[in-house]
């Protein structure tokens, strides 16, 4: 079975926001709801100072920590490697918002669940669709969904290509590889 992932490109990334609003729809978010959420970076010192434009979502991580927390098993690590969310076994406690060192977890005002970014992909690969929202969204490429576990993937290459590495590496084995 495959093993999937995401590399986000931050050189690439303008912060237009197109991901995280298909996103939105895609998954019937309110406005101010979303899975994927922006922070500015700046690096370097004055005058030269850059400023980058980081989308954060949900890791996926190898060893969850909100899966660990979920006290009714609806977040939980699904045979794919995904992290994955029972709307229906979850009861709201948040538990799960805690625990995720990324805070990229989202309540449902209307139905007090939890949710977060599935790589949308995967429950739509049935129906033909190839790429996550998100991707096929972004205006300049700078995101890219694969197999992991496929040396010949676009992702595995780019990521070999451009030695990228998760956002966080030293809190989470993670599934979403950034270029910075």
């Amino acid at each position: 079975m495959a093993r999937y992932g995401m590399l986000i490109d931050t050189t690439k990334c303008i912060g237009c926001f197109t991901c995280r609003t298909a996103c939105q729809r895609q998954n019937g978010l309110l406005p101010d709801q979303d899975f994927i959420r922006f922070e500015q970076r700046e690096s370097g010192e004055y005058p030269d100072v850059a400023i980058e434009n980081v989308p954060l979502q949900c890791m996926h991580c190898e060893d969850a920590p909100c899966a660990q927390v979920c006290p009714t098993g609806a977040a939980h690590m699904g045979a794919d490697g995904i992290v994955e969310v029972d709307e229906g076994r979850c009861i709201g406690c948040l538990y799960c918002m805690a625990a995720c060192p990324y805070q990229v977890r989202v309540r449902n005002a209307q139905t007090g669940t939890v949710d977060k970014c599935r790589f949308c992909t995967v429950s739509a690969e049935e129906s033909g669709t190839k790429m996550c929202t998100c991707v096929e969204a972004c205006l300049t490429g700078a995101r890219i969904f694969g197999d992991l576990d496929d040396p010949d993937s676009e992702l595995s290459r780019a990521i070999a290509r451009t030695n990228a590495a998760p956002i966080a590496g030293d809190l989470t084995e993670s599934k979403v590889f950034y270029v910075r």
